[in-house]
């Protein structure tokens, strides 16, 4: 492979490509603000799915790119239109999907940086000329920061920074009023085998209500499983709850997200969101290996039951499996106890009211 390393400061402009999803686009956000720092004129393009867009695109000095893939073959056309007679220093290809790696090709890059061959898929190989260092048992996040040792850079500092704007602000404010403490429950993944199930939600929050005096609050998105899984917790809910499933948009579920005291949910792109807002997680992790995709910042209050997982579903333990796999078998989230997310919650409320205070 070509080891062509143009010195930071010279760089002209960098192209990011990452599509999707939510929680793996607020994991490049940190390497955005890092090259910002460290490359203060270099012109940043980033190319990026529409739903992502609406959450990263009003970062400050990047220009975006939107790519709609729901066009279908009409968004690689789009994508070669903007792109007409336009050459980037450095290409970035974090993503190892098909429908990426055949965008990429539109994209003129001397440089072309992506994934080692152990993390790559789809002939993603095809599509680069240098790939990141190989390295195992490493987050996702940490594996995105690795795309900037090739230019000389080592991401030291974490920073997300996502802008809210003012009605988001507003939007959360008058849905979540006061100081109460609130339990935000965001329970559907993207991937259905990653959800747990409404009753034991229902026992959660009702805990968190009666036990702790918190506002307990449910967010999802506008699909019918989301409507569902939203009113299986509510009938199981013997306290009070505030149904905002499908009710805001991404901006403000952000806000919301930002000002709730706690965010309860299985691996997905708001249990990410709350992480890059600063909001302790409860994370819910037995189909998938919270080491690598759980909360980046703070994962003391994660119930990890992937090893059992691992054991039970595919005979082995967790630290035989190769890195990275999936166990998304019919029931494997059963495998999450109630009284384990309980007692994680009554942890993370004894560590706000402080060492005098804690039970």
């Amino acid at each position: 492979m070509p080891t062509y390393l143009p010195p930071s400061d010279r760089l002209r402009s960098i192209c990011l490509l990452r599509l999707s999803a939510l929680g793996d686009v607020t994991h490049v956000v940190p390497l955005i603000h890092t090259l910002q720092q460290r490359c203060p004129t270099t012109r940043l393009t980033w190319i990026i799915g529409k739903l992502e867009h609406r959450l990263v695109g009003d970062l400050a000095g990047v220009e975006f790119i939107v790519f709609d893939k729901s066009r279908g073959r009409h968004a690689y056309i789009e994508l070669q239109r903007t792109l007409k007679g336009r050459r980037f220093d450095v290409l970035l290809h974090m993503q190892v999907a098909l429908r990426a790696n055949l965008a990429s090709a539109l994209i003129r890059a001397k440089q072309r940086i992506g994934f080692d061959a152990a993390r790559a898929k789809d002939l993603h190989g095809l599509f680069v000329n240098q790939r990141i260092a190989a390295r195992s048992g490493e987050h996702v996040l940490d594996a995105f920061a690795s795309f900037l040792e090739p230019l000389g850079i080592r991401q030291s500092e974490l920073h997300w920074d996502i802008p809210l704007p003012d009605d988001a602000i507003k939007f959360a404010e008058k849905a979540l009023p006061g100081k109460q403490p609130t339990l935000l429950i965001s329970p559907c993944s993207s991937h259905i085998k990653r959800n747990w199930r409404a009753n034991a939600y229902a026992a959660v929050g009702d805990h968190a209500v009666r036990q702790h005096g918190w506002r307990v609050v449910l967010c999802g998105g506008r699909s019918a499983l989301e409507r569902q899984m939203g009113d299986a917790i509510l009938a199981a809910m013997q306290q009070p709850a505030i149904d905002l499933i499908g009710r805001d948009t991404i901006k403000q579920l952000q806000a919301l997200l930002s000002r709730a005291t706690a965010v309860l949910s299985p691996d997905s792109g708001p249990m990410h969101m709350a992480n890059a807002a600063g909001t302790p997680v409860i994370g819910l992790h037995a189909a998938s290996n919270p080491a690598r995709s759980g909360p980046y910042s703070e994962r003391r209050f994660v119930v990890d039951r992937y090893d059992a997982a691992a054991r039970k579903y595919l005979g082995k333990p967790a630290d035989a499996l190769p890195w990275g796999t999936k166990i998304e078998f019919d029931g494997v989230m059963d495998l999450i106890e109630v009284d384990a997310v309980i007692d994680a919650l009554d942890r993370l409320v004894a560590t706000r009211a402080g060492p005098e205070q804690a039970p």
